[in-house]
């Protein structure tokens, strides 16, 4: 599965795919606003078209994977993501790679763990105060009828 680097702006067809999947290109983690149209990007194609993506950010030897989204689930593509982020991470000398996720998101907690990431961190009320402060757009209810409330951060260590 090729991996490609997303340069000079998010192509029209990410942007609608994460306006129309996410609510818009904004994502918040650990108490800050991201705006997908200004971090780096990788991506994956197949058939004539986007099979997922992957933002990440850099800061202080500690690489954030902001957001990953497949279009996909199943055929390998976030696995590709991941390993292609965990690569630039260590080219870049980071320590660690890490995200975090809503409590709802199960399937991602299940599909982290399984790639090595371990579970370090529940931020109880962090998405509601997200949903109040950062971005209305969160919803109340998640994945499976879930109520949306935390955030629970994932690492993988690569040193």
């Amino acid at each position: 599965m090729r991996v490609s680097v997303l340069m000079d702006g998010l192509p029209d067809e990410v942007v609608e795919h994460l306006v129309s999947e996410w609510g818009s290109t904004f994502v918040t983690s650990r108490g800050r606003l991201h705006d997908l149209r200004e971090l780096p990007a990788l991506a994956v194609r197949g058939r004539g078209r986007l099979l997922g993506v992957a933002f990440y950010e850099i800061e202080h030897e500690q690489c954030e994977l902001v957001a990953l989204d497949t279009m996909e689930p199943g055929a390998g593509v976030g696995t590709a993501l991941l390993d292609a982020i965990a690569g630039r991470a260590r080219a870049e000398g980071c320590s660690r790679v890490w995200l975090v996720t809503t409590n709802d998101n199960t399937h991602a907690m299940r599909f982290y763990q399984r790639h090595g990431m371990r579970l370090v961190a529940a931020y109880p009320g962090a998405a509601d105060d997200a949903r109040s402060t950062l971005k209305r757009e969160i919803p109340v209810l998640g994945n499976d009828g879930i109520p949306i409330h935390d955030e629970i951060e994932f690492e993988l260590r690569l040193v």
